[in-house]
């Protein structure tokens, strides 16, 4: 009974001494200060919008064209 029990406690033991050690978490970054927005900034926006989505890649391969009926 005692072998089993010293067994059992060397191997949580040894299990517990390979496991990974946590890291710990980095201090999440401050949030920046709020500036007042200027007022044209909420008109700039739309027009900045466009410019951030990618643009459409052209077709690389031509049309397909209607097949010809059998006759």
């Amino acid at each position: 009974m005692k072998h089993s029990l010293l067994v059992a406690a060397l191997l949580a033991l040894a299990v517990s001494a390979c496991g990974k050690k946590e890291e710990a978490a980095p201090a999440p970054a401050p949030a920046p200060a709020a500036a007042p927005a200027p007022a044209a900034a909420p008109a700039e926006a739309p027009a900045a919008a466009p410019a951030e989505a990618p643009a459409a890649a052209p077709a690389e391969a031509p049309a397909a064209a209607p097949a010809e009926a059998k006759k």
